[in-house]
């Protein structure tokens, strides 16, 4: 664990990690909180308090917070005094539980969702992804997705990870925020068959979960639930770099820093809710990587 800084410790399961503002901010699920720091781990806050369980997060192109709360399938906004409001009601278009979700230049949110009730045993069933528009309008834009998780939106190609079924799949985003020309952007193996959720998560060659965004060459780094690692991925499936942290698993990664070459990586020893939510031995980890993050890049280039 030497090649690897911590910069948040103490934590009871974090997710949903993104790089804002010169700060890593992260969902910690099961304490109900949405925390920032530093790069170099200090000036801690809390940000929101999500009694929902919050997951995934973005920003609004004026700056408030959006947070995806699971428990009662709503996306939660943090207005400039620090209340919190319903964003938008995700329970018709929603199947179980939400979870994570980005949100693209434009403030409309990409959301994924369970598809079934994994936490007490139920068959496994694909999923749909919705996308919020910045109104609050809710709309199904995608169906049958192996429990997708992570994503990641520039507002005109959109990659979410279909965590059960092993790969990255990509989407065209139109003008009218449909989605467009579905493919496999990165396949990691044969998708598992079957009822069993665990089974089918337990069987992946790589359990794609949490996502960054693309860095300066066009990869994403993936975090790898089940193989206690998060790997560097090229369009096409070719995994470029790894990083392996030891016994733990990386449930969410993003790519940041001032220079945009660090990766942050979310790190529990499991996910599950009755071990996790009564200890604190999620941490948040940073190592420096070789490949910028690509809109540091641009901003950069805008500044010369």
């Amino acid at each position: 664990m030497t090649e690897f800084d911590v910069v948040l410790p103490g934590r009871s399961f974090l997710e949903g990690a993104r790089w804002r503002d010169g700060r890593i901010w992260v969902a910690d699920c099961y304490a109900r909180e949405v925390v920032s720091v530093r790069e170099d781990g200090s000036d801690q806050r809390v940000e929101a308090i999500v009694e929902g369980q919050p997951s995934g997060m973005g920003f609004l192109p004026d700056g408030r917070l959006l947070v995806a709360s699971m428990l009662d399938n709503r996306i939660v906004r943090r207005e400039f005094d620090g209340s919190l409001v319903t964003h938008a009601d995700l329970n018709g278009p929603a199947k179980s539980e939400i979870n994570d979700m980005a949100v693209d230049p434009l403030g409309r949110c990409w959301v994924g969702c369970f598809g079934f009730d994994l936490t007490n045993g139920a068959a496994y069933e694909p999923a749909p992804l919705i996308r919020v528009d910045p109104d609050g309008a809710a709309a199904v834009v995608a169906d049958r997705l192996g429990f997708p998780n992570g994503v990641t939106c520039d507002g005109k190609v959109l990659v979410v990870a279909e965590t059960f079924a092993a790969r990255l799949t990509a989407f065209d985003v139109l003008g009218d925020g449909s989605l467009g020309r579905r493919r496999v952007w990165a396949k990691f193996g044969e998708e598992p068959e079957g009822t069993d959720g665990f089974a089918r998560f337990n069987a992946v060659d790589v359990a794609p979960d949490g996502v960054g965004e693309p860095d300066a060459e066009g990869a994403i780094w993936v975090a790898d639930a089940t193989h206690h690692r998060a790997l560097r991925v090229g369009e096409g499936g070719a995994v470029l770099d790894e990083v392996v942290v030891g016994d733990a698993q990386v449930f969410a990664v993003a790519l940041g820093g001032a220079d945009g070459r660090t990766l942050f990586l979310a790190v529990s020893p499991n996910h599950f809710k009755t071990e996790r939510e009564h200890t604190r031995d999620s941490i948040l980890l940073s190592r420096r990587v070789g490949v910028p993050l690509a809109r540091t890049v641009k901003k950069l280039e805008e500044k010369l």
